[in-house]
């Protein structure tokens, strides 16, 4: 079973990946862009057909390996 997991800064962290993009579409022209966050998506193929069980790895690997909790969020899709 593929499960997506998203990782993302949480709110109030500094993005300074972020906060270069924005700047750059503004030098190129895009005034309309407000304000850009950053983050990454990890592709898991995981040997099981339940979906609870998938999701309860998924967490598990978030928690551990996946994302800092500290400073980061995650939402997982199965």
């Amino acid at each position: 079973m593929k499960v997506r997991v998203l990782v993302s800064l949480k709110p109030g962290v500094l993005d300074a990946q972020g906060r270069a993009i924005e700047h750059a579409t503004k030098d190129l022209g895009y005034a309309q862009v407000q304000g850009v966050r950053t983050g990454k998506q990890i592709v898991l193929d995981l040997a099981t057909d339940d979906a609870d069980h998938a999701r309860a790895l998924a967490r598990e690997l978030c928690e551990k390996l996946l994302a800092n909790p500290v400073i980061e969020q995650y939402e997982i899709l199965v």
